[in-house]
């Protein structure tokens, strides 16, 4: 059995919300604030990744 790895999206902002992208399948609607230091923010819902376009070469 293999497990994905959570999706990782390259954003332009440093707040982005996050819903699970399911539709009802997905999850309540959150707000995450990506820190200027790290780059990245991770969904405490479901681990989707988003990285600011700033520290794209930087983040995996």
């Amino acid at each position: 059995m293999t497990i994905e790895a959570p999706e990782t999206e390259i954003v332009s902002t440093w707040r982005v919300a996050c819903d699970g992208g399911e539709g009802a399948l997905g999850h309540p609607r959150v707000w995450l604030q990506i820190p200027s230091d790290e780059g990245f923010v991770e969904c405490g819902y479901c681990d989707k990744k988003y990285i600011h376009e700033s520290f794209a070469d930087k983040v995996k």
